[in-house]
Protein backbone atom coordinates (compact mmCIF):
# COMPACT_ATOMS: atom_id res chain seq x y z
CA UNK A 1 0.00 0.00 0.00
CA UNK A 2 1.49 3.47 -0.78
CA UNK A 3 1.57 5.67 2.22
CA UNK A 4 3.27 8.56 1.29
CA UNK A 5 3.57 10.37 -2.33
CA UNK A 6 5.41 13.76 -3.59
CA UNK A 7 3.84 16.93 -5.33
CA UNK A 8 5.81 18.55 -7.61
CA UNK A 9 4.98 21.55 -9.36
CA UNK A 10 6.02 23.10 -12.66
CA UNK A 11 7.70 26.71 -13.26
CA UNK A 12 8.20 28.36 -16.58
CA UNK A 13 6.65 27.64 -20.20
CA UNK A 14 4.66 24.30 -20.39
CA UNK A 15 6.78 21.89 -21.74
CA UNK A 16 10.49 24.27 -21.57
CA UNK A 17 10.05 25.41 -17.14
CA UNK A 18 11.50 23.56 -14.46
CA UNK A 19 9.92 21.17 -12.74
CA UNK A 20 10.68 20.42 -8.44
CA UNK A 21 9.42 18.39 -5.88
CA UNK A 22 7.33 20.99 -3.51
CA UNK A 23 5.50 19.17 -0.91
CA UNK A 24 5.01 15.45 0.47
CA UNK A 25 1.44 14.03 1.28
CA UNK A 26 1.66 11.25 3.19
CA UNK A 27 -1.20 8.92 5.67
CA UNK A 28 -0.61 7.95 9.29
CA UNK A 29 -2.88 6.33 11.34
CA UNK A 30 -5.64 7.19 9.26
CA UNK A 31 -4.63 11.27 9.10
CA UNK A 32 -3.85 12.60 5.78
CA UNK A 33 -0.99 15.07 6.42
CA UNK A 34 0.72 17.41 3.94
CA UNK A 35 3.91 19.63 4.30
CA UNK A 36 5.91 21.64 2.28
CA UNK A 37 9.68 20.34 0.89
CA UNK A 38 12.83 22.47 0.60
CA UNK A 39 12.14 22.44 -3.37
CA UNK A 40 9.30 25.22 -2.80
CA UNK A 41 11.72 27.39 -1.09
CA UNK A 42 13.56 27.70 -4.25
CA UNK A 43 11.43 26.89 -6.92
CA UNK A 44 11.05 30.17 -8.90
CA UNK A 45 7.16 31.66 -9.19
CA UNK A 46 5.88 28.84 -6.49
CA UNK A 47 3.07 30.18 -4.52
CA UNK A 48 1.35 27.95 -1.19
CA UNK A 49 -1.49 26.26 -2.34
CA UNK A 50 -5.40 27.46 -1.62
CA UNK A 51 -5.93 27.04 2.15
CA UNK A 52 -2.27 25.95 2.87
CA UNK A 53 -0.64 29.15 2.99
CA UNK A 54 2.15 28.69 5.14
CA UNK A 55 5.26 26.76 3.88
CA UNK A 56 6.51 25.98 7.81
CA UNK A 57 3.17 24.38 8.73
CA UNK A 58 2.46 20.74 8.38
CA UNK A 59 -1.15 20.70 7.76
CA UNK A 60 -3.41 17.90 8.84
CA UNK A 61 -6.97 16.43 7.77
CA UNK A 62 -9.36 13.38 8.40
CA UNK A 63 -9.93 13.44 4.88
CA UNK A 64 -8.19 13.50 1.40
CA UNK A 65 -7.22 17.48 1.47
CA UNK A 66 -9.49 19.09 -1.37
CA UNK A 67 -6.42 19.76 -4.00
CA UNK A 68 -5.99 16.08 -4.35
CA UNK A 69 -9.66 15.06 -4.14
CA UNK A 70 -10.13 16.98 -6.66
CA UNK A 71 -7.78 14.84 -8.79
CA UNK A 72 -9.55 11.47 -8.86
CA UNK A 73 -12.30 11.06 -11.17
CA UNK A 74 -15.34 11.50 -9.10
CA UNK A 75 -17.20 7.52 -8.59
CA UNK A 76 -20.35 9.09 -9.97
CA UNK A 77 -18.36 9.74 -13.58
CA UNK A 78 -19.84 6.91 -15.92
CA UNK A 79 -16.31 6.17 -16.83
CA UNK A 80 -15.25 5.25 -13.20
CA UNK A 81 -14.68 1.47 -13.63
CA UNK A 82 -12.42 1.88 -16.87
CA UNK A 83 -10.44 5.18 -14.97
CA UNK A 84 -9.49 2.14 -12.23
CA UNK A 85 -8.64 -0.47 -15.00
CA UNK A 86 -6.89 2.05 -17.21
CA UNK A 87 -4.58 2.18 -13.78
CA UNK A 88 -4.44 -1.88 -13.35
CA UNK A 89 -6.87 -1.46 -10.66
CA UNK A 90 -9.45 -4.07 -9.71
CA UNK A 91 -12.59 -2.04 -9.69
CA UNK A 92 -14.58 -4.50 -7.19
CA UNK A 93 -11.76 -3.46 -4.65
CA UNK A 94 -10.84 0.09 -5.53
CA UNK A 95 -7.68 1.68 -4.66
CA UNK A 96 -7.03 3.41 -1.71
CA UNK A 97 -6.36 7.62 -2.47
CA UNK A 98 -3.14 7.41 -2.52
CA UNK A 99 -2.28 4.41 -4.18
CA UNK A 100 -4.52 5.86 -7.27
CA UNK A 101 -2.81 9.41 -7.35
CA UNK A 102 0.79 7.45 -7.42
CA UNK A 103 -0.15 5.83 -10.34
CA UNK A 104 -2.68 8.35 -12.10
CA UNK A 105 0.01 11.31 -11.04
CA UNK A 106 -3.26 13.62 -10.40
CA UNK A 107 -2.55 15.32 -13.54
CA UNK A 108 -4.50 17.84 -14.73
CA UNK A 109 -4.60 19.92 -18.48
CA UNK A 110 -5.28 23.06 -16.46
CA UNK A 111 -2.48 23.66 -13.94
CA UNK A 112 1.40 22.66 -13.35
CA UNK A 113 1.30 20.15 -10.54
CA UNK A 114 1.63 16.37 -10.51
CA UNK A 115 1.87 14.00 -7.39
CA UNK A 116 4.33 10.74 -7.88
CA UNK A 117 5.63 8.03 -5.39
CA UNK A 118 9.27 7.81 -4.19
CA UNK A 119 9.99 3.98 -4.83
CA UNK A 120 10.87 1.77 -2.30
CA UNK A 121 12.02 -1.86 -2.76
CA UNK A 122 9.36 -4.66 -3.04
CA UNK A 123 9.13 -7.53 -0.55
CA UNK A 124 12.59 -9.28 -2.66
CA UNK A 125 14.30 -6.02 -2.48
CA UNK A 126 13.69 -5.01 -5.98
CA UNK A 127 13.02 -2.08 -7.60
CA UNK A 128 8.99 -2.39 -8.74
CA UNK A 129 6.81 0.46 -9.79
CA UNK A 130 4.13 0.64 -12.83
CA UNK A 131 3.74 4.16 -14.33
CA UNK A 132 1.79 5.51 -17.77
CA UNK A 133 4.41 6.25 -20.58
CA UNK A 134 4.75 10.09 -21.10
CA UNK A 135 5.12 12.09 -23.76
CA UNK A 136 3.04 10.29 -26.49
CA UNK A 137 1.85 13.94 -27.66
CA UNK A 138 5.38 14.20 -29.24
CA UNK A 139 4.72 11.07 -30.97
CA UNK A 140 1.46 10.77 -32.74
CA UNK A 141 2.95 8.69 -35.64
CA UNK A 142 3.53 5.78 -33.00
CA UNK A 143 -0.01 5.60 -31.77
CA UNK A 144 -1.29 2.79 -33.97
CA UNK A 145 1.99 0.94 -33.34
CA UNK A 146 1.09 1.40 -29.30
CA UNK A 147 -2.35 -0.11 -29.79
CA UNK A 148 -0.61 -2.94 -31.26
CA UNK A 149 1.38 -3.78 -28.03
CA UNK A 150 0.39 -6.73 -25.70
CA UNK A 151 0.43 -7.07 -21.86
CA UNK A 152 3.95 -8.50 -21.00
CA UNK A 153 5.95 -7.06 -24.11
CA UNK A 154 9.20 -5.35 -23.96
CA UNK A 155 9.82 -2.14 -24.07
CA UNK A 156 14.03 -0.48 -24.55
CA UNK A 157 15.18 1.93 -22.33
CA UNK A 158 17.21 5.07 -23.88
CA UNK A 159 19.05 7.42 -22.27
CA UNK A 160 18.12 10.67 -24.51
CA UNK A 161 21.33 12.90 -24.42
CA UNK A 162 20.13 14.88 -26.64
CA UNK A 163 16.98 16.16 -25.45
CA UNK A 164 17.50 19.99 -24.63
CA UNK A 165 14.56 20.00 -21.89
CA UNK A 166 15.31 17.41 -19.98
CA UNK A 167 19.04 16.27 -19.39
CA UNK A 168 17.40 13.08 -17.41
CA UNK A 169 14.86 12.00 -20.45
CA UNK A 170 14.92 8.77 -20.58
CA UNK A 171 12.99 7.40 -23.57
CA UNK A 172 11.38 3.97 -24.24
CA UNK A 173 10.99 2.26 -27.54
CA UNK A 174 9.43 -1.15 -29.05
CA UNK A 175 12.02 -3.97 -29.31
CA UNK A 176 10.73 -5.91 -32.29
CA UNK A 177 13.91 -6.14 -34.52
CA UNK A 178 11.54 -5.76 -37.39
CA UNK A 179 9.30 -2.62 -36.07
CA UNK A 180 11.39 -1.03 -34.01
CA UNK A 181 10.02 3.10 -32.68
CA UNK A 182 10.51 5.22 -30.29
CA UNK A 183 6.76 6.01 -28.57
CA UNK A 184 7.35 8.00 -25.40
CA UNK A 185 9.37 8.55 -22.13
CA UNK A 186 9.80 7.67 -18.37
CA UNK A 187 8.00 10.05 -16.37
CA UNK A 188 10.38 13.04 -15.25
CA UNK A 189 9.96 11.90 -11.88
CA UNK A 190 11.89 8.37 -12.21
CA UNK A 191 14.51 9.39 -14.56
CA UNK A 192 16.85 10.61 -12.53
CA UNK A 193 16.72 7.69 -10.65
CA UNK A 194 16.60 5.27 -13.84
CA UNK A 195 20.43 7.21 -15.03
CA UNK A 196 21.48 6.08 -11.24
CA UNK A 197 20.22 2.20 -11.80
CA UNK A 198 21.59 2.36 -15.16
CA UNK A 199 25.17 3.20 -13.50
CA UNK A 200 24.75 1.02 -10.90
CA UNK A 201 23.56 -1.54 -12.69
CA UNK A 202 23.63 -3.66 -15.83
CA UNK A 203 21.48 -1.94 -18.13
CA UNK A 204 20.08 -5.42 -19.56
CA UNK A 205 19.21 -6.37 -15.94
CA UNK A 206 16.42 -3.06 -15.91
CA UNK A 207 13.30 -4.54 -17.81
CA UNK A 208 10.39 -2.61 -18.58
CA UNK A 209 7.48 -3.93 -19.64
CA UNK A 210 3.94 -3.26 -21.01
CA UNK A 211 1.07 -4.35 -18.59
CA UNK A 212 -1.70 -2.54 -20.11
CA UNK A 213 -2.95 -0.69 -23.10
CA UNK A 214 -5.91 1.22 -22.72
CA UNK A 215 -7.18 2.89 -26.42
CA UNK A 216 -9.84 4.48 -25.08
CA UNK A 217 -8.68 6.39 -22.42
CA UNK A 218 -7.27 9.61 -23.08
CA UNK A 219 -3.17 9.88 -24.23
CA UNK A 220 -1.80 10.25 -21.15
CA UNK A 221 -3.40 7.00 -19.48
CA UNK A 222 -3.08 4.68 -22.67
CA UNK A 223 -0.33 3.26 -22.08
CA UNK A 224 0.86 1.21 -18.19
CA UNK A 225 4.08 -0.25 -17.95
CA UNK A 226 5.75 -2.46 -15.73
CA UNK A 227 9.74 -1.57 -14.60
CA UNK A 228 11.72 -3.72 -12.63
CA UNK A 229 15.17 -3.53 -11.50
CA UNK A 230 17.80 -4.22 -8.87
CA UNK A 231 18.09 -2.08 -5.69
CA UNK A 232 21.69 -1.14 -5.77
CA UNK A 233 23.78 -0.85 -2.23
CA UNK A 234 23.55 2.84 -0.93
CA UNK A 235 20.48 3.50 -3.43
CA UNK A 236 18.31 6.37 -1.68
CA UNK A 237 15.22 7.28 -4.30
CA UNK A 238 14.27 11.06 -3.50
CA UNK A 239 16.82 11.55 -1.09
CA UNK A 240 18.05 15.32 -2.67
CA UNK A 241 17.92 18.53 -0.73
CA UNK A 242 14.00 19.62 -2.72
CA UNK A 243 12.52 16.92 -0.91
CA UNK A 244 13.52 17.32 2.52
CA UNK A 245 10.43 18.62 4.68
CA UNK A 246 10.63 22.13 5.60
CA UNK A 247 8.64 22.26 8.84
CA UNK A 248 9.61 19.95 12.03
CA UNK A 249 6.80 17.37 12.95
CA UNK A 250 5.40 19.26 15.61
CA UNK A 251 3.26 22.46 14.48
CA UNK A 252 0.20 21.25 12.67
CA UNK A 253 -3.14 23.18 11.38
CA UNK A 254 -6.35 21.56 10.32
CA UNK A 255 -6.39 22.05 6.48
Amino acid sequence: MTNAVFVAWRSGEPDKGRWSPVGKLERVDDIYRFCYTKGAQTLEGFEPFPGMPDLETVYESEELLPIFTNRILSTSRPEYEAYLMWGGFDPGNPPDPLALLSVTEGIRQTDYLEVFPCPAPDAHGCFLTKFFLHGLRWFPSTIERISRLQPGDKLGLMIDINNTYDPFAVALRTTDRTDRALIGYIPRYLARDVHMLCACCDPESIEVTVQRVNPGAPLQMRLLCRMNAGWPPDFEPCSGEEFQPIASETPSAVA
